[in-house]
């Protein structure tokens, strides 16, 4: 009795440490990349016009993408303000949901194996795997529609298994209603893939399986299409009728059958990039995700009876489709397939669940060990040659990686919890180490926030925006005014709302001397010396952030009269 008391309790610890994690220096850095400062910069136009229907950037319809996000970002605004912490919240915590709904999967099916042994720990070493992975600790922490999208398929999918292994018909019918409004809110996560994902799971695992559907499943389409269309309706219906056409053209036909059919949107890769992808967001527990897909030839391929089978089953299903699908796509990028990593999760869960019952799999947890360990100590030697973070905090991130790959290479005979257990905690103590003092040098160069704060320090605070020779998407959510209708403002755009490239300083000189005022520059660094040299204008560097650089131009004074 005491040993179960103290086992639920350190499972307790872990969870609660996750949770802390999770939420832990989300405004550490700046948003990063294209993808982040736009969305939350559209977030904040819809609250601060206080629309909830119509997504816009710089002023502009913004039909990229539907609004479960956007309404994410917008509630964390009230709360918490304008801010990074407030803009990654809501992923944040879709991560966690995920990884409760991988927990809550693989748990309810801990019953007894064949031989009527008491089988532990598939929930927690699943829901482990999926948070302590690479893939769900970075993309949680960023402000896009990947982990929503991944949160809202994966509970769909939770639910569906519930309701398959279900007998009551009351719980059965309850869980179909969970399933539905979770494919409703899947629509409004990443539009039309709330459908393609949880239906093509579904089908996959009912295929693997070579069995039907009940036909009580087959009925609830009757009442559980309605309700996922109604759940989806609260956003797509008042958006159609308010912006008909448009919004049909650049968001079905431009942003998902052009996406998926064609490269337009420039993201080629081979047929064969998400399979490196899928092992790299499952690190350090490829391995053992190696392990148990070759474990999965000694499943019964024929109409299983058993929940535990089942359920590997599904996890399959929910690993393969998301691959499979992307990659027949003509654009690709690597969170595409992070829905997929919770059914890597399930199998790698239950993998590590029997070697620590039973001691199945040692190689595979010493692999990866010794993976964890060469990660740890290539990725320090990496960093430390760029001579970018003082080596105590490299030190401080890596040596617990070290530790840990070390405990689950030697504790695979005795103590088998030890050599898992230590692989999870150490990500986590990695992570919030990570998170101070290294994220910031290695992102620094990833965003003009820095720079566009000096620049106001100096007076420039509402002087316009330009980009030469680049642009610099980070601008979207640090320059603009924050205040309708003079929203985005201050970055110069093309007709489409789309921010200008300019290629020359020719139109800089024209548009500084149209505007008569001074302009800001955002400038790859390599490039300076065209605005330095320009006999035209008048230039100071600001600064830089290693990347490019913030120069203020003024129409030089010749004197004449």
């Amino acid at each position: 009795m005491t040993t179960n008391y103290f086992s639920r309790r350190a499972w307790f610890v872990i969870f609660l440490a996750l949770v802390i994690f999770y939420l832990y220096g989300l405004g550490h850095f700046p948003l990063m990349g294209p993808d982040e400062p736009r969305y939350a910069q559209v977030a904040r136009e819809m609250f601060l016009r206080g629309d909830l229907i119509t997504p816009s950037l710089g002023g502009y319809n913004w039909f990229e993408k539907p609004s479960l996000l956007y309404w994410l970002m917008m509630g964390a605004y009230e709360l918490f303000g304008f801010s990074e912490f407030a803009a990654r919240l809501g992923p944040a915590i879709a991560g966690l949901l995920t990884a409760w709904f991988v927990y809550w999967m693989a748990r309810r099916v801990e019953l007894k194996d064949a031989d009527g042994r008491p089988i532990h720990g598939w929930g927690q070493w699943s829901c482990l795997a999926f948070a302590t992975s690479a893939g769900a600790m970075i993309f949680s922490r960023g402000a896009s529609f990947d982990i929503i999208l991944t949160a809202t398929v994966t509970a769909a999918v939770a639910f569906f298994f519930a309701a398959d292994n279900e007998s009551d018909n009351v719980k059965q019918r309850r869980f179909l209603a969970g399933f539905y409004v979770s494919v409703g809110l899947s629509l409004l996560a990443k539009g039309l893939l709330g459908i393609v994902l949880p239906g093509g799971i579904v089908f996959l695992y009912f295929l693997f399986q070579r069995r039907v559907p009940e036909r009580r499943m087959w009925l609830s389409l009757l009442w559980g299409a309605p309700l996922g269309l109604a759940v989806a309706a609260i956003w797509y219906g008042p958006v159609i009728a308010r912006h008909r056409w448009e919004f049909i053209h650049d968001f079905i036909i431009e942003h998902h059958f052009a996406r998926y059919t064609s490269n337009k949107y420039l993201h080629p890769q081979p047929f064969w990039f998400f399979l490196p992808v899928i092992l790299g967001l499952a690190l350090p527990w490829t391995p053992m995700l190696i392990d148990a897909f070759v474990g999965l030839r000694k499943l019964k391929w024929r109409q299983p009876t058993d929940a535990a089978t089942r359920l590997q089953f599904l996890g399959l299903a929910l690993l393969v489709f998301p691959v499979l699908f992307f990659s027949l796509s003509g654009s690709k990028l690597p969170g595409y397939v992070l829905p997929g990593l919770p059914g890597a999760a399930i199998l790698i869960g239950v993998r590590v669940a029997h070697f620590v019952e039973t001691g199945v799999s040692r190689r595979a947890l010493q692999f990866t060990g010794l993976l964890l360990v060469l990660l740890a100590l290539g990725g320090g030697v990496y960093i430390y040659s760029r001579d970018l973070v003082e080596l105590n905090c490299l030190i401080a991130v890596f040596l617990p990686l070290v530790i840990a790959g070390c405990l689950a290479i030697w504790f695979v005979r005795q103590r088998r919890s030890v050599g898992a257990g230590a692989i999870p905690l150490a990500m986590v103590l990695a992570g919030i180490v990570a998170i101070n003092c290294l994220a910031g040098p290695l992102l620094g160069s990833g965003s003009v926030r820095d720079l566009l704060k000096t620049a106001a320090a100096r007076g420039y605070g509402n002087a316009p925006i330009v980009d030469l020779h680049t642009v610099e998407h980070s601008a979207e959510f640090y320059a603009p005014v924050f205040a309708p209708p003079n929203i985005g403002d201050r970055l110069h755009r093309d007709p489409d709302g789309k921010q200008t490239r300019f290629e020359g300083v020719a139109p800089i000189t024209e548009i500084t001397r149209m505007l008569g005022r001074p302009v800001l520059v955002i400038v790859p660094r390599e490039y300076v010396g065209q605005l330095t040299d320009a006999t035209a204008l008048q230039s100071e560097i600001l600064g830089n952030n290693g990347k490019v650089s913030l120069v203020v131009v003024r129409i030089r004074n010749t004197g004449a009269p």
